[in-house]
């Protein structure tokens, strides 16, 4: 068996990889790993997205949490970054999330947040992890009154649509918004949070059934929402993805607004208002290079992590930084919210438009988006991590960083997740940059495999 804990959680087909078996020993590993300093009876939170695996697992896991003497407070379908939020609010130990985020509905996940709201580190997963493979070896599994006992709540929603209002002060009257909650755990939570706000709100893709979660739809899917930003003439189109902690925008013109261009455009608001923390965005080397030059015309300094928002995190909680985040919408405003947070990014958006009266194509063109080609060689998991050990593609590599020097990069990196190498080049011509990085993908992959 590999590592269970990949980038994200614990991650795979649920009922085939993710078996109810496997959650309900994450339950009783995790619970055991995350409380074991505690002196009182420990509680963990649990919320989960809209697919139909989520009930299954969610009670699997609860009886594991159950069966080594902690308690368990459901709160159901929520968004991601709201468990984060709860976790502390509730002054609970632990929290987890049953959701694969962006994935097809037949895939599901499960992710810790210690009692702080943060993603694990490696080495409590690690832990965890170890405890499961070796059958549990060390827990004590108490009986009579000293199990644990599942408490369920149904105000929770509520709870974090307030703290989000709260976090961000902004009238919404007079905007059109359109919002595709991507059939996931925003369904309820940001149409709800941007109504109280005064928003005049075009609902799309908000009646979850347990099978729809993200299909042809959300921030991985922005076609639908494009056109019917422009057919309903809104102000902006706001896309959130299955568990809701990442956003992708559009703008008015129907163009995408990603998260780069959605950190630029904050970055810049909250560093007119003394709100950004040392004059510091945190990124991943995956941000477009316009990003970069974005930032050095505005005296924003940016912080590069490996790509992950956990990384990103990482990094600013070690410098204090008060925004980060990935061109994939997730975006962390560490003074609100310990994770990506989707309906955040959106109300600090909203925020910006309403504040300068611009529409939303203006504020975007602060950032030119440079092209960008991004093709997957296929190589064996094992040497992913090794492929400038071959010469004929470290050679390739620096022929192309010196062609696309001063005017574009050539990022290669070995996925998180999957056996695959990325090549990703940016440069002025699309053309150009599709066909050196798929000649380099070829290559990469034809002498790996």
């Amino acid at each position: 068996m590999g590592r269970l804990f990949g980038t994200d959680g614990v991650r795979g087909v649920a009922n085939d990889e993710l078996t109810p078996l496997l959650a309900m020993q994450l339950g009783q590993a995790g619970a055991y790993v995350l409380t074991k300093e505690n002196e009182h009876k420990p509680t963990i939170m649990v919320g989960c997205d809209t697919r139909i695996s989520g009930d299954m697992l969610a009670n699997a896991l609860m009886a594991g949490i159950c069966s080594v003497g902690a308690n368990a407070v459901y709160v159901g379908v929520i968004p991601t970054p709201a468990v984060a939020y709860l976790t502390r609010k509730y002054k609970v130990d632990a929290g987890v999330v049953i959701s694969a985020s962006h994935n097809p509905v037949e895939f599901n996940g499960i992710k810790f947040f210690d009692g702080n709201g943060y993603k694990l580190p490696d080495a409590l997963e690690d832990e965890i992890e170890v405890l499961i493979k070796n059958n549990m070896n060390g827990i004590k599994f108490p009986i009579g009154a000293n199990v644990g006992k599942i408490k369920y709540r149904t105000d929770a929603r509520e709870e974090y649509i307030n703290h989000s209002i709260q976090s961000v002060n902004v009238d919404l009257t007079g905007l059109k918004i359109v919002v595709d909650c991507a059939e996931g755990a925003s369904y309820y939570t940001s149409v709800e949070a941007l109504k109280e706000l005064g928003g005049n709100v075009v609902a799309i893709h908000n009646m979850p059934d347990g099978t729809n979660i993200n299909a042809n739809c959300g921030s991985t899917h922005m076609e639908e929402i494009r056109a019917r930003v422009v057919y309903e003439k809104a102000d902006v189109g706001l896309a959130f993805d299955g568990d809701a902690d990442r956003l992708m925008a559009v703008d008015e013109l129907g163009n995408v607004v990603d998260g780069d261009q959605i950190m630029a455009i904050v970055g810049n608001h909250m560093k007119s208002k003394g709100e950004l923390t040392g004059d510091v965005i945190v990124a991943t080397v995956m941000s477009n290079l316009g990003f970069f030059l974005m930032a050095e015309k505005n005296g924003i300094q940016v912080d590069q992590t490996k790509v992950g928002d956990r990384y990103v995190l990482e990094h600013m909680k070690e410098i204090g930084a008060s925004l980060g985040g990935e061109q994939s919408g997730h975006i962390i405003f560490l003074k609100e919210n310990t994770t990506g947070d989707g309906l955040l990014s959106a109300l600090h958006l909203l925020q910006v438009m309403v504040e300068t009266g611009k529409p939303l194509s203006e504020l975007a063109s602060v950032m030119e988006v440079l092209p960008q080609a991004l093709v997957n060689a296929k190589v064996p998991n094992h040497k992913k991590e090794k492929y400038m050990e071959y010469p004929e593609i470290a050679g390739a590599i620096e022929k192309l960083t010196e062609k696309f020097a001063g005017e574009g990069r050539v990022l290669i990196r070995p996925s998180g997740t999957e056996p695959l190498v990325r090549v990703m080049i940016e440069g002025k011509d699309q053309q150009m940059i599709e066909k050196d990085a798929r000649e380099l993908a070829d290559l990469i992959q034809n002498i790996m495999l």
